[in-house]
């Protein structure tokens, strides 16, 4: 039995520590959390029974340690340590180092883990049992010659793809040969850092293609059965954004074909426990997919199929692990109903979506009623750059897909996270997009349709609440005795008329300042600790509010104090203009392209930022010569903070001679 575990110890953090914790306590099983100095605080920490520091902030001192990790389980008595995914989740090392010292590994066999972990290798094992492969590179260790010879005989487009992990991390979609070499040595320089291999392959790009997966189980015993699929095609930058069980394209005889062509690649490496074996799909024809890889432990997305199914996946990785069979056979597996997820990330979707971080403020996770959210986050909690940038799931289950998105939509609406920038509202957005609603999905819709569903203004009544919030912290407090000081406040008393309206003057980071009037001798709107109301044009408009910032719907803003006066001494100062490059987040500069008195070209890569494992290419803003550079490639940078300034030519024959310069890439996150 499963409970033959008295303690396991979790190897990760956030929300998949919380949600392994909630089914070892519903086991009667001791949790074991770590923590690196950045997360001492996590609602993963506090929830555990019992939590280790294994160090300093940096991954690779922490969460990536192997021997802190063992070291943790030892000190406290562990028998078995659930990985989650992410960090050493599907490190073949690791599992072996967890067999050597006596635990037991929740998760596949070592073997397994690096066969499928090698996607090269595993392409030619599931080809090997009958599993249809998408065209691509053949043989391991290519260097960028090879890829970019074998990019050009598959013909563009084509993917390069990291060959020891997933995630999105390290892809590049590459439509023009001329591009090939930047983008293999910036999927190397991603693909190093994330998973410490740089290995790539390169695979024919299916246009508009369904991202199909199967999730499937294997006990100890020879038994593999499959829980059916997830529709998975919702992608932005090659990360899943919304999930969902089942899919509507797929019907019951490609649905049982899928299925068996997921076990039979779990059996063609003697899986055993939770996996998932993922397909690309052309829209137009389900009947031809094509296995993409195998990702040997549990996947983010695993809450859809648990409630379509009804069974607990990690339930069952513990009970396969501690040795037990499977529980029912293939045709014992039933899908009821709909399942689908969003994931919320601390990423600004009217940045280009950008990392965010900062302090949690002010929280709501909704839950019940076919709603669940499984979440890392905490009120007062810090939200950093140093490691992945999703903070929570929100899952919705109903009767058939139509009201599972009725209700995934209203949850994000009532999902409250102030203080950090989360993506929560533009997902709402997108499940209500036409294709979302009648499932004409595929991997580019996110990409070509995100323009439309980021509202880059500010709505009026934003500024409206925000100015009703500081009206309400200027009116003087009353006495003991009921009486206020008229003097305390600003009243805007004239004699001979109506007082004077008070000015605030706010500003959203990114936008331009708005000043706004609000009379004292009119309510303004109704403000309380921690909500606000305001009506504009005989609309009313509810706002929670925590601090400088205001959210509703899903959607947050942080509005600040605006000085017009020292904005204007600074600008008279010779603030930093359009010469500057400023940090776009928080984060650490990896690469640096040059040095002062480098001439640059307009568009040209100078730097390269990472957070939460994104690159962002800093590129120049014009012709001309690097003047100032405040930072090397280890520098952590704060957001906006300044990187480097490039003085434009004033002579038109520098800024010629300057154009011929090399492109170092365009701006963008990858």
């Amino acid at each position: 039995m499963a409970t033959n575990f008295d303690t396991v110890l979790i190897a990760n953090r956030g929300e998949i520590a919380v949600r392994v914790i909630r089914t070892l306590r519903a086991l009667g099983i001791r949790s074991v959390a770590v923590f690196s100095d950045a997360d001492a605080e996590a609602r993963h920490v506090r929830e555990a029974d019992t939590a280790v520091r294994i160090g300093p902030a940096p991954a690779a001192e922490s969460y990536l340690s192997v021997e802190r990790l063992l070291d943790a389980a030892a000190r406290t008595g562990a028998q078995a340590v659930h990985p989650g995914y992410g960090f050493l989740a599907e490190n073949a090392a690791f599992a072996r180092a967890c067999a050597d010292a006596g635990l037991v590994f929740i998760g596949p066999p070592a073997d397994a883990i690096e066969l499928m972990g090698d996607k090269i290798r595993a392409k030619e094992t599931v080809r090997t049992a009958g599993v249809p492969v998408v065209p691509g590179s053949s043989g391991s260790g290519l260097d960028d010659a090879q890829l970019a010879a074998a990019a050009r005989e598959i013909g563009m487009p084509v993917l390069l793809k990291p060959s020891a992990g997933g995630g999105g991390k390290g892809m590049r979609l590459v439509r023009e040969e001329s591009l090939l070499a930047d983008e293999i040595a910036s999927a190397r320089r991603e693909a190093r850092s994330s998973f410490g291999d740089d290995t790539l392959l390169v695979e024919r790009w299916i246009d508009r293609p369904r991202h199909i997966e199967i999730q499937v189980l294997a006990d100890g015993h020879g038994n593999v059965l499959h829980l059916g699929e997830r529709e998975c095609s919702l992608q932005r930058r090659h990360q899943k954004v919304i999930e969902e069980a089942p899919s509507v394209l797929l019907d019951e005889a490609t649905r049982a074909a899928m299925g068996e062509a997921a076990v039979q690649a779990a059996r063609s490496c003697g899986y055993r426990g939770a996996g998932t074996v993922e397909f690309i799909v052309p829209g137009k024809d389900p009947a031809s997919y094509f296995f993409m890889e195998m990702n040997t432990r549990l996947q983010v997305e695993h809450p859809v199929t648990e409630l379509v199914t009804g069974l607990d996946l990690v339930e069952w990785q513990l009970r396969v692990a501690a040795g037990e069979h499977l529980p029912c056979a293939q045709e014992d597996i039933t899908l009821t109903g709909h399942a689908i997820e969003a994931r919320i990330c601390a990423e600004d979707p009217a940045r280009d979506f950008l990392p965010t971080g900062g302090t949690v403020l002010a929280l709501h996770e909704p839950q019940g009623n076919g709603v669940r959210t499984d979440s890392g986050l905490s009120e007062g909690g810090e939200v950093g750059s140093r490691y992945d940038p999703m903070l929570s799931k929100v899952i919705a289950h109903g009767p058939d897909r139509a009201t599972a998105l009725r209700r995934l939509r209203a949850a994000l609406a009532d999902t409250v996270t102030l203080g950090v920038t989360t993506n929560a509202g533009f997902l709402r957005r997108l499940l209500a997009h036409p294709d979302v609603v009648s499932g004409e999905l595929d991997t580019g819709l996110v990409e070509r349709e995100a323009a439309g569903l980021v509202d880059g203004a500010v709505p009026d009544e934003v500024y409206a609440a925000a100015a009703a919030v500081r009206q309400a912290a200027l009116e003087p407090a009353a006495a003991d005795g009921g009486w206020r000081d008229p003097f305390a406040a600003p009243s805007g008393f004239r004699l001979g008329g109506e007082p004077a309206p008070v000015r605030h003057w706010l500003r959203v980071p990114g936008h331009d300042p708005v000043a706004r009037d609000v009379r004292p001798d009119a309510p303004a709107g109704q403000v309380t600790p921690d909500r606000v109301r305001v009506t504009v044009d005989g609309v009313v408009h509810s706002f929670h509010r925590a601090g400088d910032w205001l959210g509703r719907d899903g959607d947050s803003w942080q509005v600040t104090d605006h000085d017009p006066v020292a904005a204007a001494l600074r600008g008279a100062a010779g603030a930093h203009g359009a010469d500057t490059l400023a940090a776009p987040m928080p984060g650490t500069v990896t690469v640096v392209k040059v040095a002062v008195g480098d001439e640059v070209a307009a568009g040209q890569g100078l730097l390269v930022v990472e957070a939460m494992k994104m690159e962002h290419v800093i590129c120049a803003p014009h012709a001309g010569r690097v003047t100032e550079l405040d930072v090397t490639a280890g520098s952590t940078v704060a957001m906006d903070q300044i990187l480097a300034v490039v003085a434009p030519h004033e002579d038109p024959d520098e800024a010629a001679a300057s154009a011929g310069a090399p492109e170092g890439g365009q701006e963008s996150a990858s």
